[in-house]
Protein backbone atom coordinates (compact mmCIF):
# COMPACT_ATOMS: atom_id res chain seq x y z
CA UNK A 1 0.00 0.00 0.00
CA UNK A 2 1.35 3.33 -0.65
CA UNK A 3 1.48 6.25 1.66
CA UNK A 4 -1.09 9.07 0.98
CA UNK A 5 0.48 12.32 -0.79
CA UNK A 6 1.56 14.90 1.93
CA UNK A 7 -0.70 17.66 -0.20
CA UNK A 8 -4.30 17.14 -1.83
CA UNK A 9 -4.03 20.19 -4.44
CA UNK A 10 -7.56 21.38 -5.39
CA UNK A 11 -8.77 23.91 -7.98
CA UNK A 12 -11.81 24.82 -8.67
CA UNK A 13 -12.22 26.38 -12.16
CA UNK A 14 -14.60 28.19 -13.94
CA UNK A 15 -13.66 29.51 -18.16
CA UNK A 16 -9.58 29.95 -17.07
CA UNK A 17 -8.50 27.07 -19.55
CA UNK A 18 -5.46 28.64 -20.22
CA UNK A 19 -4.31 29.66 -17.11
CA UNK A 20 -5.89 26.27 -15.92
CA UNK A 21 -3.10 24.72 -17.71
CA UNK A 22 -0.56 27.23 -16.53
CA UNK A 23 -1.11 26.48 -12.81
CA UNK A 24 -1.10 22.79 -13.55
CA UNK A 25 1.97 22.43 -15.59
CA UNK A 26 2.76 24.38 -12.61
CA UNK A 27 2.22 21.59 -9.99
CA UNK A 28 3.33 18.69 -12.46
CA UNK A 29 6.74 17.93 -11.06
CA UNK A 30 5.76 17.24 -7.39
CA UNK A 31 4.29 14.36 -5.77
CA UNK A 32 0.70 15.58 -5.01
CA UNK A 33 -2.73 14.76 -5.81
CA UNK A 34 -3.95 17.41 -8.17
CA UNK A 35 -8.04 17.41 -8.26
CA UNK A 36 -10.02 19.78 -10.01
CA UNK A 37 -13.37 20.99 -9.89
CA UNK A 38 -14.84 22.36 -13.33
CA UNK A 39 -17.87 24.58 -12.53
CA UNK A 40 -19.43 23.92 -15.81
CA UNK A 41 -17.14 26.08 -17.85
CA UNK A 42 -17.74 26.77 -21.19
CA UNK A 43 -14.72 27.23 -22.75
CA UNK A 44 -13.28 23.22 -22.63
CA UNK A 45 -11.35 23.98 -19.18
CA UNK A 46 -12.55 20.45 -18.54
CA UNK A 47 -11.90 19.18 -21.88
CA UNK A 48 -8.20 20.50 -21.11
CA UNK A 49 -7.68 18.53 -18.16
CA UNK A 50 -9.09 15.34 -19.21
CA UNK A 51 -7.17 15.22 -22.49
CA UNK A 52 -3.60 16.97 -21.34
CA UNK A 53 -3.07 16.04 -17.83
CA UNK A 54 -5.11 11.98 -17.40
CA UNK A 55 -2.96 11.98 -13.69
CA UNK A 56 -5.64 14.88 -12.64
CA UNK A 57 -8.71 13.83 -10.51
CA UNK A 58 -11.37 15.25 -12.10
CA UNK A 59 -14.87 16.22 -11.75
CA UNK A 60 -17.09 18.20 -14.32
CA UNK A 61 -20.08 19.72 -12.39
CA UNK A 62 -23.20 19.98 -14.63
CA UNK A 63 -23.81 23.36 -13.08
CA UNK A 64 -22.29 26.04 -11.76
CA UNK A 65 -21.71 25.73 -7.86
CA UNK A 66 -19.92 28.01 -6.42
CA UNK A 67 -16.20 28.37 -5.25
CA UNK A 68 -16.80 27.12 -1.65
CA UNK A 69 -19.50 23.94 -2.65
CA UNK A 70 -17.09 22.91 -5.21
CA UNK A 71 -14.07 23.33 -2.74
CA UNK A 72 -16.09 20.67 -0.46
CA UNK A 73 -16.62 18.28 -3.69
CA UNK A 74 -12.53 18.27 -3.41
CA UNK A 75 -12.47 18.19 0.04
CA UNK A 76 -14.37 15.20 0.48
CA UNK A 77 -12.17 12.96 -1.95
CA UNK A 78 -8.61 14.74 -0.85
CA UNK A 79 -6.27 11.77 0.34
CA UNK A 80 -3.45 14.21 1.51
CA UNK A 81 -1.88 14.99 4.93
CA UNK A 82 -3.25 18.47 4.05
CA UNK A 83 -5.17 20.35 1.54
CA UNK A 84 -4.37 23.16 -0.69
CA UNK A 85 -7.36 25.42 -1.95
CA UNK A 86 -5.55 26.85 -4.99
CA UNK A 87 -7.28 29.50 -7.59
CA UNK A 88 -6.76 28.38 -11.33
CA UNK A 89 -5.40 31.24 -12.06
CA UNK A 90 -2.28 30.68 -9.72
CA UNK A 91 1.31 29.55 -10.28
CA UNK A 92 3.62 27.78 -7.81
CA UNK A 93 7.19 28.90 -7.75
CA UNK A 94 9.61 26.72 -6.54
CA UNK A 95 9.18 24.68 -3.53
CA UNK A 96 6.25 27.04 -2.41
CA UNK A 97 3.81 24.32 -1.63
CA UNK A 98 6.78 22.25 0.53
CA UNK A 99 7.48 25.51 2.25
CA UNK A 100 3.83 25.56 3.44
CA UNK A 101 3.95 21.79 4.71
CA UNK A 102 7.21 22.23 6.28
CA UNK A 103 5.59 25.10 8.00
CA UNK A 104 2.48 23.19 9.04
CA UNK A 105 4.88 20.40 10.21
CA UNK A 106 6.63 22.60 12.46
CA UNK A 107 3.40 24.24 14.06
CA UNK A 108 1.31 22.21 14.96
CA UNK A 109 -1.35 24.51 16.42
CA UNK A 110 -1.93 26.21 12.78
CA UNK A 111 -4.70 24.71 11.43
CA UNK A 112 -4.29 26.83 8.37
CA UNK A 113 -2.17 28.92 6.38
CA UNK A 114 -1.53 31.08 3.13
CA UNK A 115 1.44 31.51 0.93
CA UNK A 116 2.78 35.44 -0.14
CA UNK A 117 1.03 36.04 -3.18
CA UNK A 118 2.41 37.84 -5.99
CA UNK A 119 1.01 39.72 -9.44
CA UNK A 120 2.85 38.49 -12.47
CA UNK A 121 4.77 41.95 -12.72
CA UNK A 122 6.11 41.18 -9.32
CA UNK A 123 4.18 43.28 -7.09
CA UNK A 124 3.36 41.97 -3.67
CA UNK A 125 -0.82 41.16 -3.14
CA UNK A 126 -2.00 41.46 0.07
CA UNK A 127 -3.57 37.85 0.80
CA UNK A 128 -3.65 38.08 4.32
CA UNK A 129 -6.56 40.48 6.83
CA UNK A 130 -7.56 40.73 10.12
CA UNK A 131 -10.93 39.99 10.91
CA UNK A 132 -13.96 41.75 8.93
CA UNK A 133 -15.85 44.32 10.27
CA UNK A 134 -17.68 47.36 9.62
CA UNK A 135 -15.24 49.96 10.08
CA UNK A 136 -13.78 47.56 6.99
CA UNK A 137 -16.39 48.14 4.79
CA UNK A 138 -16.72 51.53 5.55
CA UNK A 139 -13.01 52.36 4.58
CA UNK A 140 -13.25 50.41 1.38
CA UNK A 141 -16.74 51.57 0.34
CA UNK A 142 -15.70 55.18 1.15
CA UNK A 143 -12.56 54.80 -0.77
CA UNK A 144 -10.15 55.63 2.37
CA UNK A 145 -8.67 52.39 2.54
CA UNK A 146 -7.60 53.07 -1.38
CA UNK A 147 -6.60 56.66 -0.90
CA UNK A 148 -4.36 56.15 2.44
CA UNK A 149 -3.30 51.96 2.11
CA UNK A 150 -0.18 52.96 4.04
CA UNK A 151 -2.31 54.20 7.79
CA UNK A 152 -2.95 51.54 9.66
CA UNK A 153 -6.26 53.16 10.21
CA UNK A 154 -7.37 52.77 6.53
CA UNK A 155 -5.33 50.23 5.32
CA UNK A 156 -5.44 47.72 8.99
CA UNK A 157 -8.26 45.35 7.41
CA UNK A 158 -5.74 43.93 4.67
CA UNK A 159 -2.91 45.08 6.08
CA UNK A 160 -1.36 47.42 3.45
CA UNK A 161 0.33 49.80 5.94
CA UNK A 162 3.29 46.57 6.28
CA UNK A 163 5.23 45.02 3.43
CA UNK A 164 4.19 41.21 4.14
CA UNK A 165 8.37 40.89 4.54
CA UNK A 166 7.35 38.19 8.01
CA UNK A 167 5.63 35.35 8.75
CA UNK A 168 3.10 35.92 11.15
CA UNK A 169 -0.07 34.57 12.93
CA UNK A 170 -3.51 36.79 11.26
CA UNK A 171 -7.25 36.08 11.57
CA UNK A 172 -7.72 35.01 7.99
CA UNK A 173 -5.72 34.65 4.45
CA UNK A 174 -7.21 34.66 1.17
CA UNK A 175 -8.66 31.32 -0.06
CA UNK A 176 -6.96 31.73 -3.44
CA UNK A 177 -4.27 29.82 -1.40
CA UNK A 178 -5.45 28.14 1.32
CA UNK A 179 -3.24 25.42 3.03
CA UNK A 180 -5.50 22.98 5.27
CA UNK A 181 -4.19 20.08 7.96
CA UNK A 182 -7.06 17.18 8.35
CA UNK A 183 -9.72 16.92 9.86
CA UNK A 184 -10.53 19.36 6.54
CA UNK A 185 -13.54 21.78 7.77
CA UNK A 186 -15.61 22.69 4.88
CA UNK A 187 -16.89 26.08 3.35
CA UNK A 188 -20.44 27.16 4.01
CA UNK A 189 -22.34 26.43 0.80
CA UNK A 190 -24.63 29.35 1.11
CA UNK A 191 -21.71 31.73 0.12
CA UNK A 192 -21.61 31.48 -3.51
CA UNK A 193 -18.69 33.21 -4.33
CA UNK A 194 -16.51 35.34 -1.89
CA UNK A 195 -16.50 35.62 1.49
CA UNK A 196 -16.62 32.07 2.06
CA UNK A 197 -12.79 32.22 2.81
CA UNK A 198 -13.49 34.76 6.09
CA UNK A 199 -16.50 32.64 6.93
CA UNK A 200 -14.27 29.55 7.20
CA UNK A 201 -11.24 31.34 8.80
CA UNK A 202 -13.37 32.93 11.20
CA UNK A 203 -15.22 29.33 12.10
CA UNK A 204 -11.46 28.19 12.55
CA UNK A 205 -10.53 30.45 14.76
CA UNK A 206 -13.89 30.47 16.79
CA UNK A 207 -12.52 26.22 17.31
CA UNK A 208 -9.36 27.48 18.62
CA UNK A 209 -7.10 26.77 15.44
CA UNK A 210 -4.12 29.34 14.43
CA UNK A 211 -4.03 30.87 11.49
CA UNK A 212 -0.39 31.89 9.87
CA UNK A 213 0.51 33.90 6.81
CA UNK A 214 3.78 32.13 5.77
CA UNK A 215 5.92 34.84 3.82
CA UNK A 216 8.40 33.13 2.17
CA UNK A 217 5.94 30.75 0.41
CA UNK A 218 5.30 32.24 -3.10
CA UNK A 219 2.46 31.74 -5.65
CA UNK A 220 2.14 33.97 -8.51
CA UNK A 221 -1.96 35.25 -9.31
CA UNK A 222 -3.63 36.87 -12.36
CA UNK A 223 -6.24 38.46 -10.19
CA UNK A 224 -8.85 39.95 -11.99
CA UNK A 225 -9.04 36.67 -14.48
CA UNK A 226 -12.79 36.53 -15.39
CA UNK A 227 -12.36 40.07 -16.74
CA UNK A 228 -13.90 43.24 -17.13
CA UNK A 229 -17.55 41.59 -18.27
CA UNK A 230 -18.08 39.94 -15.39
CA UNK A 231 -16.81 43.01 -13.25
CA UNK A 232 -20.36 43.71 -11.77
CA UNK A 233 -21.22 40.30 -10.92
CA UNK A 234 -18.04 40.18 -8.95
CA UNK A 235 -18.87 42.82 -6.91
CA UNK A 236 -22.35 41.89 -6.27
CA UNK A 237 -21.39 38.87 -5.16
CA UNK A 238 -18.88 40.01 -2.66
CA UNK A 239 -21.02 42.74 -1.44
CA UNK A 240 -24.20 40.06 -0.84
CA UNK A 241 -21.03 37.50 0.56
CA UNK A 242 -20.32 40.04 3.26
CA UNK A 243 -23.64 41.26 4.06
CA UNK A 244 -24.40 36.71 4.83
CA UNK A 245 -21.35 37.00 7.09
CA UNK A 246 -22.34 40.10 8.86
CA UNK A 247 -26.10 38.22 9.18
CA UNK A 248 -24.54 34.75 10.47
CA UNK A 249 -21.98 36.38 12.66
CA UNK A 250 -22.87 39.67 14.40
CA UNK A 251 -26.72 40.02 13.98
CA UNK A 252 -29.16 40.99 11.52
CA UNK A 253 -28.47 44.89 12.33
CA UNK A 254 -24.78 44.81 11.08
CA UNK A 255 -26.23 43.26 8.04
CA UNK A 256 -28.11 46.15 7.29
CA UNK A 257 -25.45 48.47 7.86
CA UNK A 258 -23.05 46.68 5.80
CA UNK A 259 -25.68 46.84 3.20
CA UNK A 260 -26.18 50.50 3.33
CA UNK A 261 -22.57 51.31 3.04
CA UNK A 262 -22.48 48.75 0.29
CA UNK A 263 -24.73 51.04 -1.61
CA UNK A 264 -23.73 54.08 -0.73
CA UNK A 265 -19.91 52.69 -1.99
CA UNK A 266 -21.49 51.68 -5.52
CA UNK A 267 -22.99 55.27 -5.70
CA UNK A 268 -20.28 57.15 -5.03
CA UNK A 269 -18.22 55.22 -7.50
CA UNK A 270 -21.07 55.79 -10.12
CA UNK A 271 -21.17 59.54 -9.46
CA UNK A 272 -17.29 59.79 -9.95
CA UNK A 273 -17.87 57.55 -13.24
CA UNK A 274 -20.72 60.38 -14.52
CA UNK A 275 -17.85 63.00 -13.52
CA UNK A 276 -15.08 61.28 -15.51
CA UNK A 277 -17.90 60.51 -18.83
CA UNK A 278 -18.82 64.37 -18.41
CA UNK A 279 -14.66 65.70 -17.94
CA UNK A 280 -14.54 63.76 -20.98
CA UNK A 281 -17.16 64.60 -23.15
CA UNK A 282 -18.49 61.12 -23.07
CA UNK A 283 -15.51 60.54 -25.45
CA UNK A 284 -14.07 58.04 -22.47
CA UNK A 285 -15.32 54.45 -22.64
CA UNK A 286 -13.78 53.07 -19.54
CA UNK A 287 -15.70 55.87 -17.47
CA UNK A 288 -18.65 54.58 -19.25
CA UNK A 289 -18.25 51.07 -18.88
CA UNK A 290 -17.00 51.99 -15.05
CA UNK A 291 -20.25 54.23 -14.64
CA UNK A 292 -22.86 50.99 -16.21
CA UNK A 293 -20.89 48.36 -13.58
CA UNK A 294 -21.73 50.51 -10.57
CA UNK A 295 -25.02 51.60 -11.18
CA UNK A 296 -25.94 47.87 -11.83
CA UNK A 297 -24.01 47.27 -8.31
CA UNK A 298 -26.27 50.10 -6.60
CA UNK A 299 -29.56 48.59 -8.00
CA UNK A 300 -28.82 44.98 -7.32
CA UNK A 301 -26.81 45.10 -4.24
Amino acid sequence: MTNPPDVSVIIVSYNTRELLRECIESLRNAALEIIVIDNASSDGSAQIVAECFPEVRLMANADNRGFGAACNQGLQIASGRYALILNADIRTTENAIERLVQFMDAHPDAAACGGQLRYPDGRIQPSCARELTLWAVFCEQSLLAKSFPRTRLFGGYWRTHWDFSSTIETEQVMGACLMLRRPFPLFDESYFLYCEDTDLCHRIRQAGGKIYYVHDAVFIHHLGASGEPQRADMVIYYNKGKERYFRKFHGAWQARVCRLLNKTGALLRTLIGVGGVLLTLGRSARAKRYTRTFWRVFLQS
